[in-house]
């Protein structure tokens, strides 16, 4: 992968965290986090989108049910401790401080 595919998916993570944290009871859905990632400008296709959730998911970042084509993620309360900049993680982007 290159660095800039890398970053991509760094930046990618982090965006989905974000936007968790910033919604009510820090869920939402996966079709709502693909146009939020194509608004902060980061494009994703949704296999791409479902890829980083996976991801989220098997580090304990988030929680969703994947039965359905209708996919409802709930941040964890790690994902919110990166979404903020209070943990780390090497794979995701660290947030920059807010203003």
């Amino acid at each position: 992968m290159s660095d800039y595919a890398e970053t991509l998916r760094k930046h990618r993570r982090l965006a989905i965290l974000r936007h968790l944290e910033s919604c009510a009871e820090y869920t939402s859905n996966a079709s709502i986090l693909g146009d939020v990632l194509d608004g902060v400008g980061i494009p994703s296709t949704r296999s791409q989108v479902l890829g980083e959730l996976a991801w989220l998911r098997e580090n304990g970042l988030v929680i969703y049910d994947d039965r359905s084509d209708f996919i409802v993620v709930e941040a964890t309360r790690a994902g919110l401790e990166i979404a903020t900049g209070v943990a780390r993680h090497p794979e995701i982007q660290r947030p920059r401080p807010r203003d």
